[in-house]
Parts: C-alpha cells; sequence; structure tokens
C-alpha cells in the first residue's frame, strides 16, 4: 500500500486534519447555538458551555492549520476528561459506555499535537515550524 498511497500521505493527514477538525467544530456549535440538532443549547457559563467554546475554537484552528499542535493538545485533554467524567463511570469499555467518540477524539488529536499542522494549513503558510513527510526524511527526523 506504501506504494499506492505512500506519495499521498501529506495530503491526506492534511484532509483527516481539516475534516477531524470541521466536524468538532460542529459538536461545539451543537453546543452553543443548537445548529446541528434541535436547536437546545447550554449555559455558556457551564462545563459544557466551555467544552463547546474548546470545540468550536479548538476544532477550527485544527482544520485551518493555524496553532495546530498547541489547539490539539487541548483538544485532546478536552476529550480525555469527557471521557472519564462522562463515560468511564458507566463502565470502562468505550463501546458499551458510550465513550468511543470522546476516546477516539482523544487519541487523534494527540496524534495530531504531536505531528503539526502539515500542508495546507496557516502554520505552513507562516513557515511557523511545520515539518512536512519530505522534511523528516530528508533530515531522518
Amino acid at each position: 500500500m506504501e506504494r499506492v498511497l505512500g506519495s499521498y500521505s501529506p495530503h491526506i493527514y492534511a484532509l483527516l486534519r481539516i475534516v477531524a477538525g470541521l466536524m468538532f467544530a460542529m459538536h461545539g456549535t451543537q453546543k452553543l447555538f443548537g445548529w446541528p440538532g434541535d436547536g437546545n443549547t447550554v449555559d455558556i457559563a457551564s462545563m459544557m458551555g466551555v467544552a463547546g467554546i474548546i470545540e468550536l475554537v479548538g476544532g477550527l484552528m485544527i482544520a485551518f492549520g493555524f496553532l495546530t499542535s498547541i489547539a490539539a493538545f487541548i483538544c485532546s485533554g478536552e476529550m480525555a476528561v469527557a471521557f472519564f467524567m462522562a463515560h468511564f463511570p458507566q463502565g470502562p469499555i468505550p463501546l458499551l459506555n458510550q465513550g468511543e467518540l470522546a476516546a477516539l477524539y482523544c487519541f487523534l488529536f494527540l496524534y495530531i499535537a504531536a505531528r503539526g499542522s502539515g500542508i495546507w494549513s496557516i502554520d505552513a503558510a507562516m513557515n511557523r515550524g511545520t515539518v512536512t513527510d519530505a522534511d523528516a526524511r530528508r533530515h531522518r527526523i
């Protein structure tokens, strides 16, 4: 498979970052604005309100690739807290406690925090210390 998709790795990673960031931001819009969904919102001064702000702002920062590592690390932490506060008390198995999405986002954002923004990002456009796959191979990072 390396021969088929390996040369597209930076592009596929960029798509993963963009799609994950936009989907995460939609969780924030759902909490803060009731969209998409039934129109119900949460109190902005509550724990869920703060979570909605992190999801909206952090998701957009990840999608656009702006300070990606910092935003992804914060979002990863939020998802870890969400898993252990809301889901783990119902049992440790994510498939049974409805915590699968929180666990998956947690580790996806941890990976994005470690890897950085990559191509198609504001960070790359500003040359803000992004490392591309080609750079890593050339410098054996």
